[in-house]
């Protein structure tokens, strides 16, 4: 196995072109995975169904179970048919991506109005249980059951497994880094096997990066017909004009190649982006970020909410944290330091003391030993840490106490990090664009590997979060971190 869990070696260009054997083999595997999914939902789903006739059918009537089987069949069939209908079985969005969770929402809204609509039609009095009680109950159970599906093709994905054969054609610059990102994050299920380029030559000669390069721009098509890619990913580069584009797409109808384009805007995604046509003419357009409006308001009162909640139910945790710090050290429990927030606004960030008392007072004098990134000063072994304090920055229990920030309204459950003043002084234009929004108890930086970050990726990573900022988003960070926290990665 190579580094970044590609399969290696890599056959040579002849052994590639075999009859679309790299097709077939990601076939097998993809149809695996899909009677998989739809076994698990049609299993889980006559589960939930059973089980509520089970524990509500014996309070009711004699006739309730003739009730029952009518209505529980015709639930799992409304489901069942809505998946199909909404295409949640299709293998393009099983396994990444939050698109696979919005279709089993989207089935899941549909059964329900169709349900609800049913039930009105029927007079039926039974139908509240099955909207209320069953439906949501079915949407737990499927969603976990996928989630646990997904985890288990990650892990194969890391080993060099249930990977998607990917011609890359664009300039060497752009394709390498395609290519890097593929291996550094190979749960996506992308794997470059070939480039196209300009000239047909790489930045190595024949090959890029270790993948080898087949052939020009002109070519990508028949190595595609030839060697059953199924993903062609096109990157920027001048040869590619709207004409050509459109060729390309015409020659591979017929294949099982998905052809993939990169914009420009790199760190645009999500919510922001929609094709509409125009003229006739279809434009990628780039809607404003929001800073306010409802969507905003939402996120400030679960903000708000969920601290309150959290802080309740951590209180005996916290209590038992502040208590073990003051014995471990001389020192008070609590540590306070002075952050920007939203709009450059400076506050007063909460955290356990995790270090002996003056160590700010130390940091110049391990300024040569500085393991940070950029702006940050970071020490994987740092000799200010306590005892207590290296468990807490282990699993970012010192953090807590800045739920109180997120009640008080200084910060956010999730947002980019809290700078310090002297980092958020020494920030340029594009950098200071992290301080339109309030930072984050947790982040992208949080779940990506923290203080193991270069401080250009985690840069860019606030930066994303505040262009692209969505409620969705809000809680899949939320979801990861825990994960996060779990292991650990890059915290010191």
């Amino acid at each position: 196995m190579r580094e970044g869990g590609i399969v290696g070696p890599l056959p040579s260009t002849h052994e590639r072109l075999t009859d679309g054997a790299i097709g077939q083999s990601v076939n097998d595997w993809e149809q695996r995975y899909r009677r998989t999914v739809i076994t698990s939902d049609t299993v889980t789903t006559a589960f939930v169904v059973a089980a509520i006739g089970e524990f509500f059918g014996a309070r009711d009537a004699a006739n309730w179970h003739e009730k029952w089987g009518i209505l529980a069949f015709g639930t799992e069939l409304l489901v069942l048919g809505a998946f199909a209908v909404s295409r949640a079985w299709a293998p393009a969005v099983l396994g990444q991506g939050a698109e696979e969770f919005r279709r089993l929402g989207r089935s899941l809204f549909a059964a329900t109005v169709v349900l609800a609509l049913g039930g009105i039609a029927l007079t039926s009095r039974n139908i509240k249980l099955w909207i209320f009680v069953a439906i949501p109950a079915i949407a737990l159970v499927t969603m976990s059951a996928r989630y646990l599906l997904r985890l288990g093709l990650h892990k194969q994905r890391k080993e060099g497994q249930c990977l998607r054969p990917v011609l890359a054609a664009g300039s060497p610059a752009t394709v390498r880094d395609l290519i890097s990102r593929t291996r550094k994050f190979p749960h996506l299920g992308w794997r470059v096997d070939g480039v196209c380029t300009t000239e047909g030559r790489g930045l190595d000669g024949d090959e890029l990066d270790g993948v080898p390069v087949l052939g020009q721009l002109t070519d990508v098509a028949k190595y595609v017909e030839h060697d059953g890619y199924r993903v062609v990913a096109i990157t920027p580069d001048p040869y590619w004009t709207p004409n050509r584009l459109q060729r390309l797409a015409w020659n591979l109808e017929g294949s099982d190649a998905e052809m993939v384009v990169a914009p420009v805007l790199m760190e645009v995604a999500g919510p922001r982006l929609h094709v509409d046509a125009v003229l006739g003419i279809p434009l990628l357009r780039v809607s404003m970020p929001t800073f306010t409006g409802g969507r905003r308001a939402i996120k400030a009162v679960a903000d708000r909410l969920g601290s309150a909640i959290l802080l309740i139910l951590f209180a005996p945790l916290m209590l038992f944290v502040a208590l073990l710090v003051v014995t471990d050290s001389r020192g008070g429990a609590f540590y306070r330091q002075r952050r920007v927030g939203k709009d450059g606004r400076e506050f007063t960030i909460l955290k356990f003391r995790t270090m002996v008392v003056g160590a700010d007072l130390a940091r110049a004098e391990l300024a040569d030993r500085n393991e940070g990134a950029g702006l940050l000063f970071k020490m994987r072994r740092d000799p200010r840490v306590t005892r207590v304090g290296t468990v807490l920055r282990r699993y970012s229990l010192d953090e807590l106490p800045q739920l109180f920030n997120v009640l008080t309204g200084s910060m956010s459950l999730v947002g980019p990090r809290p700078p310090l003043p002297e980092e958020s002084a020494a920030y340029g234009p594009d950098i200071r664009r992290r301080l339109l929004v309030k930072p984050g108890l947790t982040g992208l930086w949080q779940i990506s590997g923290r203080s193991d970050l270069p401080w250009e990726e985690a840069v860019r990573l606030d930066l994303r979060y505040v262009e692209d900022w969505s409620l969705a988003l809000d809680a899949v960070i939320l979801w990861k971190t825990l994960r996060a926290v779990l292991y650990g990665q890059g915290a010191y």
